[in-house]
């Protein structure tokens, strides 16, 4: 994966406040980890940067411009989004170097069309995998295509890019395939004792005793 050049300001103030006016003025909270250095805090363009992680992923390689000079190779990290208007309200970043292994989650695409008759769930949409910092792969492919009932893919199954290394659990299930379901089980998996019954008072009622009729 190739880097993206990002133009970004250093932040000189802190706290809500100064979050909020970043945020008015078009652009994103950040802050730069990694590498022993102290944390750097940026402003990042909010438009450019939702691009990029919309055309590119989590996993893009950023070339940061802080400046004239300043460069900076990152990863993000963590996006936090407002949970009703579903902005970007701030972002952490990981400093990485060129040639150096990172440890990210990669989404995995299932192609193809399994057997017919067959029901397919997959059970697992991220793996976790080490790669070179520079050569991360935007997702990972799992060919099903005309597989049977009864076929289970794990996490160790899954062909991986050279230089590409497994860390999530091998034995991870990641596609389940199962003979699919007829109308008649369907149906019977349905309990339908008393569903949307509504019994008459008249009906369930006991009788009134003449002791009773004649109190009232």
């Amino acid at each position: 994966m190739s880097e993206v050049r990002l133009n970004v300001e250093s932040r000189t103030e802190f706290g809500k406040g100064a979050a909020r006016r970043t945020r008015r003025a078009g652009k994103i909270p950040a802050v730069l980890y990694g590498h022993g250095s102290d944390p750097k805090h940026l402003s990042l363009p909010a438009v450019e940067f939702a691009r990029v992680i919309r055309e590119n992923g989590h996993n893009a390689v950023l070339e940061l411009h802080i400046g004239k000079s300043d460069r900076e190779l990152v990863l993000t990290k963590t996006i936090t989004t407002h949970p009703l208007k579903n902005y970007i309200e701030h972002v952490d970043l990981l400093s990485i170097k060129r040639g150096e292994k990172v440890q990210v989650d990669v989404p995995i695409m299932v192609n193809g069309e399994a057997a017919p008759g067959t029901l397919l769930t997959q059970e697992l949409n991220e793996l976790t995998v080490q790669a070179d910092a520079l050569k991360i792969p935007e997702q990972i492919e799992v060919s099903v295509d005309g597989a049977e009932a009864g076929t289970q893919v794990h996490a160790s199954d899954l062909e991986l890019p050279g230089g590409v290394d497994l860390v999530s659990d091998p034995e991870l299930l990641v596609v389940n395939i199962v003979v699919a379901p007829t109308a008649e089980d369907m149906e019977s998996e349905v309990d339908t004792e008393g569903a949307g019954v509504v019994e008459d008072e008249s009906e369930t009622a006991e009788p009134e005793s003449p002791r009773e009729s004649e109190e009232g």
